[in-house]
């Protein structure tokens, strides 16, 4: 059989639109041909034989106790296909294959181009969804992992607003941690002024990546970072507002990249948001049993998997 055009060159989204064209058409058809709906109408398996295909007449055969060929015979008589299709085939046992008209294909496509939409509806059931996508740390910059992130979750949100869902942007921030010890001990140790006003981020990255190398073989400077992480904590004035400095300098130059990529959020909590709500989860996580206290940690783990036992989750 000549085929009008693979399917596989057709956009899916005109291929939506034929299916539920042609399977509008092909209830009409069952219902003037006396016959109740059945089977399904779905891409054909096998692009020699045409665009689609339904197998409606082999299961109202079995079901009626007749011939498929002659129930499909029957149907295709009463079918209204002729501008949409260039025919409409019985073939094998009882199969009804449809072959669509280029033309036909040419006039859909220039209505999906006219549509500002391109053809694509919005959703009937809009959903609030909260999609957390970015995440760059702190005192860091960013990479092609936060780039990559950024860039999926931005286009997940634009799609799933494009098809009328609520959505929320959210950037989860990494500024709360371990290594804030070592950047607050290097600002107060290492840090050169001028260097800070004329690039920020890379002064503090270089300070503490000198804090880390200092801390790595000497253990009086890595307790005294351990001390500046308890304060900080702890709500240390001096330690919080070099902490303030840091987060602001790097929210800065996250904003300069998010511009260029025109990406928004509208949600960016730190990993400090939760700080403050802590104590109170970790008691409840305790208290029922699920959490316990190793080598002087709160910790949870997989007692049960023998691989996971001695290993923490949290």
């Amino acid at each position: 059989m000549r085929r009008s055009q693979s399917a596989a060159t057709i956009p899916a989204v005109l291929m939506d639109t034929f299916q539920s064209i042609l399977a509008k058409r092909l209830s009409e058809g069952l219902a003037k041909a006396g016959l109740p709906e059945a089977g399904e109408l779905t891409q054909a398996t096998d692009p020699r034989f045409g665009d689609y295909q339904t197998n409606v007449a082999l299961v109202l055969g079995k079901e009626r106790g007749e011939k498929p060929r002659g129930l499909a015979e029957k149907i295709v008589a009463h079918l209204d296909v002729a501008q949409l299709c260039e025919q409409a085939v019985v073939a094998g046992a009882g199969f009804i294959n449809f072959t669509l008209r280029p033309a036909a294909i040419g006039k859909q496509t220039l209505d999906v181009l006219r549509d500002e939409r391109l053809g694509v509806a919005e959703t009937d059931s809009p959903q609030r969804i909260v999609i957390d996508f970015g995440s760059p740390n702190v005192a860091k910059p960013m990479h092609v992992g936060h780039i990559r992130s950024t860039l999926l979750g931005d286009a997940l949100a634009r799609v799933a607003e494009f098809l009328g869902h609520e959505v929320i942007r959210d950037n989860h921030i990494g500024d709360w941690g371990t290594q804030f010890g070592m950047v607050i001990y290097g600002w107060k140790n290492l840090l050169d002024r001028q260097a800070l006003q004329r690039n920020p981020l890379a002064e503090i990255v270089r300070i503490y990546k000198e804090t880390n190398e200092r801390a790595s073989s000497d253990p009086h400077v890595r307790e005294a970072c351990r001390q500046e992480l308890v304060k900080l904590q702890a709500g240390n004035k001096i330690n919080v507002d070099i902490w303030n400095e840091c987060v602001a300098f790097s929210m800065q130059d996250f904003e300069r990249i998010y511009k260029l990529l025109d990406v928004h959020y509208d949600m960016q909590c730190g990993e400090s948001f939760y700080h403050d709500r802590l104590p109170g989860v970790v008691d409840r996580l305790l208290k029922a049993g699920v959490a316990e206290i190793s080598e002087g940690a709160v910790v949870v783990f997989f007692r049960d998997d023998p691989e996971l036992a001695d290993k923490p989750l949290i």
